[in-house]
């Protein structure tokens, strides 16, 4: 697991790629809390992925920082 890339999600950095629409991040409501849930969007579809398959995501996508088109820089 990318420490760096779970320590950027716990802050709130919202993760993605504007070009396919895809985007991952931590909820502000789930920062903090033991066993935090982080949500995938691509397209329309969002679901539910736990912090360990974020950062496997933003791994294999090669997802970097970005602008989320909703929420902005952070999901705070």
């Amino acid at each position: 697991m990318s420490v760096m890339a779970k320590a950027k999600l716990e802050a709130g950095v919202i993760y993605g790629d504007k070009d396919n629409g895809e985007y991952v991040y931590m909820p502000a409501s789930e920062i903090g809390v033991s066993n935090p849930l982080c949500v995938f969007e691509a397209g329309d579809d969002r679901r539910d992925i736990t912090l360990a398959e974020a950062v496997t995501l933003i791994t294999r996508l090669s997802l970097r920082p970005t602008v989320h088109p909703r929420l902005g820089t952070t999901s705070c």
